[in-house]
């Protein structure tokens, strides 16, 4: 029987292509990355205080919620001549370069229709900000997707070559957030663009227009090569098929069965609800872990560079602070920001070395349950950092010198030192849970693009719980980032002890590590 020209064109795609498709991942994580670090404190510049500021970022787990599994499920499905994949990820790269210069431009387009540079808060910015954040977030979202399933139609049905894919975009990936962070580390990036700083934009968001400017620069340039370089064939629901057996890992074919290409009539969100309602108890304890652990992430991952800037190096940036309890602040916004590029290079390496460590430890389970006590216990030592940064600041309040604007040099390598071991817990977050959701989920019969949709929801809505809560709690008792990142030890600590108890092993044969890190929203 005859193969198709699609099957026959994606099941020998040279490792170049799958190169090219891989290395937007770069492009993706540079500005999530420049996300994670700048854009809270930005916020903050805003005029938005603490305890909303975590409302911006529910843009990230409901568009991750509502556009990712949509826009895949329509990729799946796109006849468009362009090929299935290519026209999803040419606009989600363009969208993400319309978003990231209404951010940048906020303030400026703020003052053009109406706020005063000297006052906060700044409706007209804020309001700008605010689309142009969800925007981007879509944007991210209608990427991501389309490129991993872009990357699984090249490697055809050769697992080596779907290994040497996953690991590709995975190492991109901490490419992308290397550069990323030290991008905002960096404090004099604007002087590469003098234009940026205006009478409504300062240093802080001039540098931030700037991050943004090499954002779109690498990831256009990525995607525009990696569209013009791999020729994706064009999808016809009606094309054929040819099923392999055997020889997967040098794509030696042992028996071909054509049949027409079956097309899913039952809508997404049908799908779904009914993967949910039919899921089975490995599965429940998957989400459930999978859940307290994102409940223990997302509060640091909001605010890690804010407590960098508001409780380690004591500075401030809402409403009309001084000047030099800004520079304070965005000193330290600065330090996290180099703190997370510590926390990328770790998390690039931690990959690597994934099921080397399962083994030594006993198991992916087991592993996981190990780093989620690692995660706890770095949670809580921000508590001794504060505490130790705002000793050494009383006192040298009571002694009438003068207050430095750096932290003692044992707290900030206390602090960048918990940076940087949080990469091993956060590698081990962006793989194996993704991994045993398509272990657990293959016994129903779902398949992978299926199951991963359902373990989604276990991380978005608690991101949106976090998003939504965070800043009302930490008010609650006193202000400031430490109160939630308490709670987010506890959740840790529960999640690790669930994992090792109650999350089913998967089964000895289940190679559970071939399966794609995966990261952003």
């Amino acid at each position: 029987m005859k193969k198709s020209q699609t099957q026959t064109q994606l099941s020998s795609s040279p490792l170049k292509q799958t190169i090219a498709v891989a290395s937007i991942a770069a492009g993706i994580q540079f500005g999530w990355a420049l996300q994670l670090s700048l854009l809270t404190p930005y916020v903050q510049l805003l005029g938005i205080p603490h305890k909303w500021a975590s409302l911006i970022w529910l843009c990230g787990p409901i568009s991750g919620m509502l556009v990712q599994p949509i826009v895949g499920y329509h990729s799946d499905r796109c006849e468009s001549r362009f090929g299935r994949r290519r026209p999803f990820i040419a606009a989600g790269a363009l969208l993400v370069a319309i978003a990231v210069v209404l951010i940048g431009y906020a303030a400026d387009i703020g003052e053009i229709l109406g706020d005063r540079v000297d006052l906060t808060p700044k409706p007209h910015a804020i309001a700008v900000f605010a689309v142009g954040f969800w925007i981007l977030d879509v944007a991210n979202n209608m990427l991501q997707g389309p490129c991993r399933a872009l990357l699984a139609d090249l490697s055809g049905n050769s697992a080596k070559k779907t290994r040497t894919a996953n690991s590709l975009f995975s190492f991109f990936m901490a490419v992308g957030n290397v550069l990323g962070f030290a991008a905002g580390a960096f404090a004099h990036l604007h002087d590469a663009f003098p234009f940026t700083m205006t009478e409504a934009c300062d240093v802080y968001c001039a540098n931030l227009k700037s991050c943004f400017f090499f954002s779109i620069l690498i990831l256009m340039s990525l995607t525009t090569f990696a569209l013009w370089y791999v020729d994706e064939k064009r999808w016809s629901s009606t094309e054929t098929v040819t099923e392999v057996n055997g020889g997967e890992e040098d794509g030696e074919i042992k028996e071909e069965v054509t049949a027409p290409l079956k097309v899913v009539r039952v809508p997404l969100f049908g799908e779904l609800f009914s993967a949910v309602k039919d899921m089975k108890r490995p599965m429940v304890m998957l989400l459930l872990v999978t859940c307290l652990n994102w409940i223990a992430w997302f509060p640091f991952l909001l605010f890690d560079t804010d407590w960098m800037g508001r409780e380690v190096y004591g500075g401030n940036s809402v409403g009309n602070v001084d000047d030099k309890a800004r520079r304070v602040y965005n000193k330290g916004v600065h330090t996290g920001a180099f703190g997370l590029m510590l926390n990328s290079v770790v998390l690039g390496v931690t990959s690597l070395g994934l099921e080397w460590l399962a083994r030594g430890v006993g198991g992916v389970k087991r592993l996981w349950g190990v780093v989620n006590f690692i995660l706890a216990f770095c949670l809580g030592m921000t508590v001794l950092i504060t505490k130790v940064a705002e000793s050494n600041r009383r006192g040298s309040a009571v002694l009438e010198t003068v207050v430095s604007s750096s932290p003692p040099v044992g707290v900030k390598i206390g602090a960048l030192a918990l940076f940087a071991l949080l990469g091993v817990p956060l590698a081990i977050t962006y793989s194996i849970p993704f991994a045993l959701a398509s272990i657990f989920s293959s016994s129903s019969g779902a398949g992978q693009g299926l199951s991963l949709g359902v373990l989604n929801l276990a991380i978005v809505v608690p991101q949106m719980v976090v998003s939504v809560g965070a800043g009302p709690f930490d008010e609650m008792f006193g202000g400031g980032n430490i109160p939630g990142f308490v709670l987010a030890a506890v959740a840790a600590a529960v999640s690790g002890v669930l994992a090792l108890t109650v999350l089913p092993s998967p089964p000895p044969e289940a190679d559970v590590l071939k399966v794609s890190t995966v990261g952003g929203h």
